[in-house]
C-alpha cells in the first residue's frame, strides 16, 4: 500500500514521537506496581533494619509497597549485581554502600561497573565505626591502646567479616596510620561474640552492631571514626580528640537504580527519599542505631555520585597496596 507524501510523513513523524511520549507516559504514572529494593546481605544485618525502616516510609511517598528482597554472598556483589542487571525502570533498586560500590570493585572481577551500571538516587545515612576492645584490654583510651598495640606486636588481634569487609579495610588503614602490627582473624558470624568471649583483643566496627555492647558496659570504646561526635553517643569521643586526628571511615549507605532509569524517575525516587528523611519517626529509628542523616545537600543524586567517586579515589590504594582480594 502506497500513502501520499504528506502522509507518509505525518506517519513517521508520529512514529519517531511514539518512544518520547511512551517514555513519557511510563514516568508518569511511575510506580504503577510494587518496586524492589536489592539487600545485598542476609536479613537481619543492619543494612537490612535500614531498608525495612525505609520501605515502611516510602510506601506512604510513592503508593506501592517497597519489597525487600534480600540476595547476600560475595560481600554484596551478587545482589548489587542482580540490580545491575535490572532493568533501567526504577522497579528494582539497591540498598549499597561502601563496601558493595567501592571496595568490592577493588577486590572482585566484577561482571558490572559500579559506577556506570547504576543511576545514583540518594545517601540515606553514614555509619561511622567505633575502635571497641574486650573489656579486659589494660588501656582505657585511644592512644594508651595504640601504645599498647606497638608493645606487643603481631600478638593482638582484631575479627573482621572476611577480606574486603569494611572491619578488615579499617584495619589496614589503621596500621598504615599507627605503625601498629596486629593479626587479623576472619569470622563468618558472630564477630563481637568473639570478642566477648576475648578470642580476640579488638574490632574496628560498625556502630550499629557494637553500640549496644558499648552501652551496656560488655565492651571498651576508644573512638569513634568520624569528624564529630554521634548525637545518640555524644560520651564518645572522636578519633581527632582521642589521639588519632583523621582516621575517617563511614560504611556509609546509599540507594542506586539500575543504567538507563529515567532522571524524571530517579527525581521522584530521590524525592520519596528526602521526604522520608525528614519524618521525624523514620529519623528517630534510623539514628537511634548510631547512623547519622546526611545533610539535605548530600542526599542529591549528584552528591552520592561526587561521594562514591571520592571514596574510591581513597580506598583503592589502601585496597590495592595491602594486596586485598575476596573470598
Amino acid at each position: 500500500m502506497k500513502f501520499p507524501r504528506r502522509q507518509f510523513l505525518h506517519l513517521a513523524a508520529g512514529a519517531a514521537a511514539l518512544p518520547a511520549m511512551s517514555h513519557f507516559a511510563v514516568a508518569e504514572t511511575y510506580p504503577a506496581r510494587p518496586i524492589t529494593l536489592v539487600v545485598p546481605f542476609t536479613a537481619g544485618a543492619g543494612i537490612d533494619a535500614l531498608a525495612r525502616i525505609l520501605g515502611e516510609r516510602l510506601r506512604m511517598s510513592l503508593g506501592q509497597p517497597v519489597v525487600v528482597e534480600n540476595i547476600a554472598g560475595a560481600g554484596g556483589s551478587i545482589g548489587a549485581g542482580r540490580a545491575a542487571r535490572a532493568a533501567g525502570d526504577g522497579y528494582v533498586l539497591v540498598l549499597g554502600g561502601l563496601y558493595t560500590h567501592v571496595i568490592n570493585s577493588a577486590i572482585y572481577n566484577l561482571q558490572y561497573d559500579t559506577v556506570t551500571d547504576f543511576e545514583p538516587v540518594a545517601l540515606v545515612s553514614m555509619l561511622p565505626l567505633l575502635i571497641v576492645a574486650r573489656k579486659t584490654m589494660p588501656a582505657d583510651d585511644l592512644r594508651g591502646f595504640i601504645n599498647w598495640i606497638k608493645a606487643n606486636p603481631d600478638k593482638a588481634s582484631t575479627a573482621t567479616a572476611g577480606a574486603g569487609t569494611p572491619q578488615h579495610i579499617a584495619g589496614v588503614y589503621f596500621q598504615n596510620m599507627t605503625g601498629a602490627r596486629f593479626q587479623f582473624v576472619p569470622y563468618r558470624g558472630g564477630l563481637l561474640q568473639g570478642l566477648l568471649a576475648e578470642q580476640v583483643d579488638f574490632i574496628i566496627d560498625v556502630a550499629d552492631q557494637s553500640l549496644s555492647l558499648v552501652r551496656a558496659g560488655r565492651i571498651k570504646v576508644y573512638g569513634v571514626t568520624a569528624n564529630s561526635r554521634m548525637d545518640v553517643a555524644p560520651d564518645i569521643p572522636t578519633v581527632d580528640e582521642a589521639g588519632l586526628p583523621g582516621f575517617h571511615i563511614s560504611a556509609w549507605r546509599a540507594i542506586w537504580a539500575a543504567k538507563g532509569t529515567p532522571k524524571v524517575i530517579i527525581g521522584k525516587l530521590n524525592a520519596a527519599i528526602v521526604e522520608a528523611l525528614e519524618d521525624p519517626i523514620t529519623r528517630s529509628r534510623i539514628t537511634s542505631t548510631g547512623q547519622a542523616i546526611p545533610r539535605r545537600e548530600e542526599q542529591t543524586p549528584e552528591a552520592l555520585s561526587a561521594l562514591q567517586k571520592a571514596e574510591i579515589q581513597k580506598w583503592w590504594p589502601i585496597i590495592k597496596a595491602a594486596n586485598i582480594k575476596g573470598e
